[in-house]
C-alpha cells in the first residue's frame, strides 16, 4: 500500500510539473483538479439567481484583466497606502463583483488547495456569465498563471475609453493580435449590462464643446437619454442594450444599427465597411453566427500575453500577490 500511495504521489507530481510547462488548454485542470470547472459554474448559477446584474461587470473584468498586461488576474489586486493598483485605475471603477471571484477561489483552494490561478477563475467566470445569460456554452483554455505586478498606470493606453474613434480601436486591436472581426464581434458583449451616464453623457450635453448634441444619435433616442441622464450625472445606470439587458442575444447590434448605441466605440463600428458590415448583418439575423464568433473571439482574447510555464504564480488569495 505504501508503494502505491509513493507511485501515485510521483504521478501527481509528474502531471502538476507536466502541466505547469505546457500553454493554456482545454482541460488542463482534469487530472490535477477535475472538478474545477464545475465548482466554477455550480457557485455561478447561484450567483447569478440572486444577482443577476453582476453579469455584465464580471464579462467585462475578463475584458479588462486581459488588454492591461495579459489574462493575469492582475485586476483583483487590493489596493495598499503605498501602491495604486489596477483595481483603482479610472476605467476599472465600474468594476464589480470581485467578491464573487474570492468567494469561488475559497471553494477551489478547499477542493484543491495551490491549484487553480485566480486568472482561470476570471476566465472560467466569464464563460458562465454569458451561458447562464442565454448566450453561448463555450469552452475555456485553462492553465493560466497569475501576474506579480499590479499597477494602475498600466491600464493607460491599453483600454479603449468608450469616446474611441474607428481609428483608436483599430489601433489597440491590432497591437493586441486581434482583428477587426474579433473587435466587432467582442464589442458584442455590451449586449448585457449597464453602463453609467458619465460615460457617454458628453455626447448628450456636450458633443463638440459648444453644449450641442452629438448628430450621429438618433434624434429620437436623444430625448430618452437626457430623461434619465441629467448633466453631470455620475451615479444613474442606463441599459446598454435597453429591453434585453439581461440576455446575451443580438440586440445589441440593432440598437448600433439604429444609432441608438451609448457610446462612441460602439457608433464608431459604422465607420468602417467591415465592421459595419457584420453589425448590420447581425442586427437582421439570428445569433448563431455571432454566437459562434463570440466563443472563438474569446478563446482569442483569452490567450492575450498569458503566464505560463514557471512565469507568475497561484494566489492563495486573489486580491494578494503570495
Amino acid at each position: 500500500m505504501a508503494s502505491l500511495t509513493l507511485l501515485l504521489s510521483f504521478a501527481l507530481a509528474a502531471l502538476l510539473f507536466g502541466f505547469s510547462n505546457a500553454q493554456v488548454m482545454f482541460g488542463f485542470y482534469n487530472f490535477v483538479c477535475p472538478n474545477a470547472e464545475a465548482i466554477v459554474n455550480e457557485e455561478m448559477k447561484h450567483i447569478m439567481a440572486v444577482a443577476p446584474s453582476l453579469a455584465g461587470p464580471l464579462l467585462r473584468m475578463h475584458y479588462h484583466d486581459c488588454f492591461v498586461k495579459g489574462c493575469d488576474a492582475s485586476i483583483l489586486v487590493n489596493p495598499s497606502a503605498k501602491k495604486a493598483t489596477e483595481k483603482v485605475a479610472p476605467p476599472n471603477l465600474s468594476i464589480r463583483g470581485f467578491e464573487v471571484i474570492d468567494r469561488i477561489k475559497e471553494k477551489l483552494e478547499a477542493a484543491c488547495p495551490g491549484i487553480v490561478s485566480c486568472a482561470d477563475i476570471i476566465a472560467l467566470v466569464a464563460r458562465d456569465a454569458v451561458a447562464l445569460t442565454h448566450g453561448p456554452c463555450y469552452q475555456v483554455e485553462t492553465g493560466r498563471r497569475d501576474g506579480t505586478r499590479s499597477v494602475a498606470q498600466d491600464v493607460i493606453g491599453n483600454l479603449v475609453p468608450p469616446t474611441s474613434n474607428i481609428t483608436a480601436l483599430k489601433a489597440v486591436f491590432l497591437q493586441k493580435g486581434l482583428t477587426l472581426k474579433d473587435l466587432v464581434v467582442l464589442s458584442g458583449a455590451h449586449t448585457i449590462g449597464t453602463s453609467h451616464c458619465s460615460s457617454f453623457s458628453s455626447r448628450l450635453y456636450n458633443a463638440t464643446g459648444k453644449g450641442d448634441t452629438d448628430p450621429t444619435l438618433d434624434k429620437n433616442y436623444v430625448p430618452r437619454l437626457k430623461s434619465k441622464c441629467k448633466p453631470n450625472d455620475q451615479k444613474t445606470l442606463v441599459e446598454m442594450d435597453p429591453g434585453s439587458f439581461k440576455t446575451f442575444d443580438v440586440g445589441y447590434f440593432k440598437q448600433v444599427s439604429k444609432r441608438r448605441s451609448l457610446f462612441l466605440s460602439d457608433e464608431a463600428l459604422l465607420h468602417d465597411s467591415e465592421t459595419r458590415s457584420y453589425v448590420e448583418r447581425q442586427a437582421m439575423a439570428s445569433p448563431d453566427e455571432f454566437f459562434r464568433d463570440f466563443a472563438a473571439s474569446m478563446v482569442k482574447m483569452g490567450r492575450l500575453e498569458v503566464l505560463t510555464n514557471e512565469k507568475g504564480e497561484i494566489r492563495k488569495r486573489c486580491g494578494f500577490v503570495n
